[in-house]
């Protein structure tokens, strides 16, 4: 061999075999699994620690709430009002509905209307209602 400087056409080769040692790690399987297991101890870690106390009630044998049935206010086709089907003028359903309030604080209405009523007329039952403090209200969608 010369001792003559290597031209462009030679060139020293300096590769490694095809079987040589692995001088590298790669880390991010390692650190995927890192991230994996960080997730899960965050989302199980509060469910361990969980120092809420609970007053749960006893088992009474109490019957249930009586249920009331409700009160049924018709407006028929002609603009006239009725009450559990007693007529009544416009202008006495506050009193009345205070005489309801007596027998039941919170007594349920439903309000049942022909289809050919003005919507005025069940507007304003619905504010003499609410002026009443009644708020258990419902509205019949047919009249039987």
């Amino acid at each position: 061999m010369s001792d003559a400087p290597q031209g462009k056409g030679q060139r020293k080769r300096l590769s490694r075999s095809k079987h040589g040692t692995l001088h590298e790690l790669n880390i991010t399987p390692l650190l995927d699994l890192v991230m994996v297991l960080l997730v899960i101890f965050m989302i199980t870690t509060p469910q361990l620690s969980n120092d809420l106390k609970l007053n749960l009630p006893a088992n009474t044998k109490t019957p249930p709430a009586k249920r009331t049935e409700p009160n049924y206010i018709d407006v028929g086709l002609n603009g006239e009002i009725s009450v559990n089907r007693q007529q009544v003028a416009i202008a006495d359903l506050p009193k009345i509905f205070e005489g309801i309030k007596l027998s039941d604080t919170n007594p349920p209405f439903v309000i049942r209307g022909n289809d050919q009523v003005p919507y005025e007329k069940v507007i304003a039952i619905m504010d003499l209602l609410q002026q009443s403090d009644i708020n258990k209200v419902g509205l019949a969608a047919s009249v039987q």
